[in-house]
């Protein structure tokens, strides 16, 4: 989690609780980030994988993801951060779910998607872009993020 508030947004005072302001009565409401994560497949039935170029998990194989923006609604989101990282248009699919952990600032939210269009590129975030085979294990990879093997699981179940 980030380091609370040292002075108020408002007033600028010293701030002497992580709560608030006692000068100007400002409150500091902790509120989560939301993250997106898209399990989008082509029409191979192969999933899309971008090779992150940033921290954490650099140079990892990964599926693309990113933060909501403040407004945003959750699946626009998920279709810019593919676009972004990708270069893929997608159509969101169903809901896989939401994950998150007591002291984990971020609530993860993953959707299914279907390639729609776009060219397959390598985006600024991103130092490749790649469709791989679902199932080959020894081309699938591994797990990045502490809910990635129940994301995954849930595209094996079936649709509700």
């Amino acid at each position: 989690m980030p380091p609370p508030p040292r002075f108020c947004p408002q007033c600028a005072a010293r701030l002497s609780s992580p709560d608030g302001c006692d000068d100007c009565d400002w409150i500091h409401y902790r509120d989560p980030k939301v993250a997106v994560v898209v399990l989008a497949t082509d029409e191979q039935d192969r999933l899309l994988y971008i090779r992150r170029n940033h921290e954490p998990a650099m140079y990892q194989w990964a599926w693309p993801s990113g933060f909501v923006d403040a407004g945003e609604r959750v699946e626009d989101a998920a279709v810019r951060e593919v676009r972004e990282e990708t270069g893929v248009e997608v159509e969101i699919g169903r809901l896989l779910g939401v994950w998150s952990e007591t002291g984990d600032q971020t609530v993860v939210i993953a959707f299914r998607a279907a390639a729609a269009g776009g060219v397959l590129r390598p985006g600024p975030e991103a130092l490749a872009a790649a469709w791989i085979p679902i199932g080959r294990s020894a081309s699938m990879p591994g797990p990045v993020f502490p809910h990635d093997e129940s994301i995954l699981a849930s595209i094996l179940r079936p649709e509700r």
